[in-house]
Order: C-alpha cells, then sequence, then structure tokens
C-alpha cells in the first residue's frame, strides 16, 4: 500500500474515531485499515492514534499528522484537476482568518454562493481581529487590515478603508460637538488595543497642512476594548468617540445612530491585504477565494495604488 493511501486511511479513522467504521465507509477489510495506520505510523516513527477497545482517540503528534494530512491530500487531489476549468476543480479544505466586521458584515451573507458554486471546498472561517500566526496555525491565507509587519509573508494590497472620527447622538449631548482638535480636551475616547498592557497614542489625524503627516492629540477615555464589535457597541452606547473604517459605520450614520465628528481631522486610509505564506505554487483553491473576496470588498475600499 503506498504512503498517499495509507494517509487517507489515517484520516479517515481519525475522523470517524472508528476503524470499523472506517473500513465501512472506505469499503476495505478492517485488517487492511489497521495495516494502513501501522505502516504510516512506522514510517514516520511515532504513534498517531490511541486504541481501546471502546475508541480511537489522536495522540498529539497524530492530531498534527491529521490536520498536515488533509492539506496534502487535498493538494493531491488538485494536482491531479491542474489542467480543467470546471468548478469542480476547486477542492479540499481552505483555512482563512479575517477581522470580525468583515465575515459578520460582508463574507457570510455572501457565502452560500460562493460555495455553491465549489461545492468540494471545505471552509475553515476564523474571524477574530488579534493577528494570528499565519504559518504556525495553518492558515492559507488571512485578511488583514493595517499595517503589515511580518516581511517573510506575501502580501497583496487590495485598497484601502477611508476612516472617520464618529460619535453617538446621546455622547454629543453630553459633552456638546467638539468643533476643533482644541475642543478634544473635553472629551472621552474608546481605546482599542489588540492586546492590553500597551498605550494608545490617543486621537489620530492627517495634518491637512503637511500632506501625509500623521499628528495625534493625546486623549483620555474611560474604556479601552480589544475587538472591533465591542468598539462599535461603545460607540453606540455613548462612550467615547471612536475612529474606524467607514464602510462599518456607514448603516448607523445613515440612520442616525451615530454622527461624524470634525471631518478636517480624519485618521490616515488603513490598508487592507491579503497574505499568505511564501509558496512556489499557490494552490487553486486559495487563488479562487482570494479573488473572489477582494472582488466583494472592492466598491468598499479606495484605489489600491494610493497605498
Amino acid at each position: 500500500m503506498n504512503q498517499l493511501d495509507s494517509m487517507q486511511i489515517f484520516v479517515r479513522v481519525a475522523e470517524l474515531s472508528s476503524f470499523t467504521a472506517a473500513a465501512e465507509s472506505l469499503g476495505l477489510p478492517k485488517a487492511t485499515v489497521s495495516l494502513a495506520v501501522q505502516q504510516l505510523e512506522n514510517l514516520l516513527g511515532t504513534r498517531l492514534l490511541h486504541r481501546t477497545t471502546r475508541s480511537v482517540q489522536m495522540t498529539q503528534d497524530g492530531r498534527a499528522v491529521f490536520e498536515r494530512s488533509k492539506d496534502l491530500l487535498a493538494d493531491f487531489a488538485e494536482l491531479q484537476l491542474l489542467f480543467r476549468k470546471e468548478p469542480s476543480a476547486v477542492s479540499g479544505r481552505l483555512r482563512v482568518d479575517m477581522p470580525i466586521a468583515i465575515a459578520r458584515d460582508l463574507v457570510i451573507p455572501n457565502l452560500s454562493a460562493f460555495l455553491r458554486q465549489h461545492p468540494a471546498l471545505e471552509l475553515e472561517l476564523s474571524s477574530t481581529d488579534r493577528r494570528v500566526d499565519l504559518v504556525r496555525e495553518g492558515f492559507d491565507c488571512v485578511l488583514r487590515v493595517g499595517a503589515l509587519l511580518d516581511s517573510s509573508l506575501i502580501a497583496r494590497p487590495l485598497g484601502q478603508y477611508h476612516m472617520i472620527n464618529c460619535a453617538s447622538p446621546a455622547y454629543i449631548a453630553e459633552y456638546g460637538l467638539p468643533a476643533s482638535l482644541a475642543d478634544l480636551s473635553h472629551h472621552h475616547l474608546v481605546h482599542y488595543l489588540t492586546n492590553f498592557g500597551g498605550r494608545e497614542p490617543g486621537f489620530e489625524y492627517l495634518d491637512p497642512d503637511t500632506p501625509g503627516s500623521m499628528r495625534h492629540v493625546p486623549m483620555g477615555g474611560v474604556l479601552t476594548v480589544n475587538n472591533s464589535e465591542a468598539y462599535t457597541a461603545a460607540c453606540l452606547a455613548g462612550l467615547g468617540i471612536v475612529q474606524s473604517p467607514e464602510p462599518g459605520m456607514r448603516s448607523y450614520l445613515a440612520n442616525g445612530q451615530l454622527v461624524e465628528l470634525l471631518p478636517a481631522y480624519r485618521p490616515a486610509p488603513m490598508p487592507v491585504s491579503l497574505v499568505y505564506a511564501n509558496r512556489r505554487h499557490l494552490p487553486q483553491r486559495v487563488q479562487v477565494f482570494m479573488s473572489w473576496i477582494s472582488s466583494l470588498l472592492q466598491p468598499r475600499l479606495l484605489d489600491a495604488a494610493k497605498l
């Protein structure tokens, strides 16, 4: 039995937590399934499964091999379909990460149509505002908003988010509408930090008298949050001023739940990029997904050439 067959059998046993169920689903004798897993363990030099009379559970090494095996099998299946153009040629597991708001407001509402186009694709969608470790956590690609720090990764710039300053009518009723930067000394900022313990510089703005120059006005605030949903909720609750991408605030501005402040002193546009590991041949499933999400985002973004 070749190594790919052994890998496929091991993955099926791990998925079903049963040699018997795996054998039935693959149409193989149970002894063949058991032998295939044993051969793979001998080849790798580690135990992949804990076997008892009642259950089969992956070891820690087995879980790592399971994740890598699924990717390798998907890559091999894609290789076999490399020159076919039909939608079914896009197959395998795809693991992606993106900010919470983009997943909730844009990607998930449009996802069913994308998956209908590619029914053999298995999507694992992570939505978090923290910076995931793309390589260590096994992501195929990540959508990032903001400056990029990972020089070893490949980035595809998509455009920029237009940024605005917002507050709720209730907040303005209590503290007034700031008409100048000097007025901010009497106001509160909702602070945003991905990791607590740092210090936010304050109210950020592009200096209208010096194009491209970023300035800061130190501001106090009673609340610091670490994700975009809490940030928007705090603004809606009247807890302070926020500086946020305009697309996420558009509906709140339209229905009067939020008001834009100091339009002459907006923050610099925030870059939006797709990031992926440096691979010589990017799998077709990743290329297809990146093209799809890029087309979804384009109406919300400023021109990528302005980056």
